[in-house]
């Protein structure tokens, strides 16, 4: 079975458009939905992927209809393909997984794709150690930095209680704890 997907981000746009162009392809179900394309959770398009059967070819006018970011894309096929059907843009030729070449090219993408994750990884690693290496404080900073002094100066005197530091500093038992046993 062909089946349909349009996507508009907005309430008053249209989806007059790609209504004619799945029509014209011959689409005998059309799912639709106005909704913003970043977020991948969506009612329609997880009916639609719900209700795919093996031998079923998902059709859309164009990729972005589909996903606004390569990584949802690659996502969204992985779950047709697992279901047995096939997806294809009627806009972005190669993305035709009925045919040998569309899925080749598909592949190729995938893998570059993957690649391009991979090497932000590997960069962002490397900044971070590079940052560790000349000094550089990682992470989100302690909220209680400024207090810091303060707590351990009166923890230290054992002139106030657990009870009084805890008022006077506005901290938990447990970040009271947890900054005594830092700085031991």
């Amino acid at each position: 079975m062909l089946i349909g997907y349009k996507r508009v981000s907005t309430q008053n746009q249209k989806l007059d458009r790609q209504t004619d162009i799945l029509n014209e392809y011959g689409v005998e179900r059309i799912f639709e939905e106005k909704e913003t394309g970043t977020k991948r959770e969506r009612i329609e398009l997880n009916r639609m992927l719900d209700t795919l059967r093996e031998g079923d070819v998902v059709i859309v006018a164009e990729l972005t209809r589909l996903s606004r970011s390569t990584k949802d894309l690659f996502d969204i096929v992985e779950i047709i393909h697992n279901k047995g059907a096939e997806i294809k843009s009627l806009k972005e030729s190669w993305l035709d997984t009925t045919t040998p070449q569309g899925k080749l090219m598909f592949t190729i993408f995938a893998g570059l794709s993957q690649f391009e994750r991979d090497l932000i990884a590997q960069r962002t690693k490397e900044g971070l150690e590079s940052a560790k290496k000349r000094g550089k404080t990682l992470g989100r900073p302690n909220k209680f930095n400024d207090k810091k002094e303060t707590i351990l100066q009166m923890y230290n005197s054992n002139d106030y209680s657990i009870n009084d530091i805890i008022n006077a500093t506005g901290i938990s038992k447990t970040s009271l704890y947890r900054i005594v046993n830092a700085n031991a």
